[in-house]
């Protein structure tokens, strides 16, 4: 079951445990995760957004058994997810990834990260994150109004579809703006291999070696 929401230009699609039939995003797609809390070993995945950076976003609900859903029973989102022809964009994919892999069972790769790309090359600053750059780069002022708010509820309100939908909307051209700064900078090289790792701190992270830190010396 899906429905529409229409706010200020963007239109929002809410589909109810998976992705329909037919629906393409071409060759990169953003991707964000909304869960039940920060704890990606605890908390449960609720919702994964989508976007082609065409001004239209999905929302996948992703409701356990339990509650009358079908949990990771979603095969066209899990599909996307894993296609190898197709990149996905994420802010701070680390804790995603980590996210996706917990709640639906699968690697999603390959992936971008526009928190990675900012953090090598906009080191004049230390804010990098999604409200930062949106405004920084492409002069978009996002609001975090509804980011602690009840995820896992049966029905999104509708400000919580427009913050969901607003952290997919604007990843494309962020990362227009940050991939030609990496390749200025000679960093692009460094940016890849961090993004090819990120599948595997995702899985490092679900182990527990978030803290202490697998790399750190103690």
């Amino acid at each position: 079951m899906s429905q529409t929401q229409f706010a200020a230009g963007v239109t929002i699609n809410i589909h109810r445990h998976d992705l329909p039939d037919g629906l393409v995003f071409g060759p990169m797609v953003a991707v964000d995760t909304e869960t039940m809390g920060l704890d990606p070993r605890r908390d449960r995945l609720c919702l994964v957004q989508l976007s082609a950076g065409d001004g239209t976003a999905h929302l996948v609900q992703i409701t356990p058994p339990s509650l009358g859903g079908r949990g990771a029973d979603c095969p066209n989102l899990k599909t996307l997810l894993t296609n190898p022809a197709v990149t996905k964009i994420f802010h701070f994919a680390r804790f995603d990834v980590a996210a996706l892999y917990n709640g639906l069972g699968i690697m999603t790769a390959p992936v971008i990260c526009t928190k990675i790309a900012s953090k090598l090359v906009r080191t004049y600053t230390d804010r990098h994150g999604l409200k930062d750059l949106c405004r920084d780069l492409i002069g978009i002022d996002l609001s975090k109004q509804q980011q602690t708010s009840d995820w896992g509820a049966p029905d999104l309100t509708a400000e919580q579809c427009a913050y969901a939908a607003s952290d997919v909307l604007h990843l494309h051209a962020l990362w227009a703006k940050l991939e030609p700064l990496l390749i200025r900078e000679n960093r692009r090289d460094i940016a890849a291999a961090c993004y090819e790792f990120l599948p595997m701190r995702g899985r490092l992270d679900l182990l527990g070696y978030e803290e202490p830190d697998l790399f750190s010396h103690r």
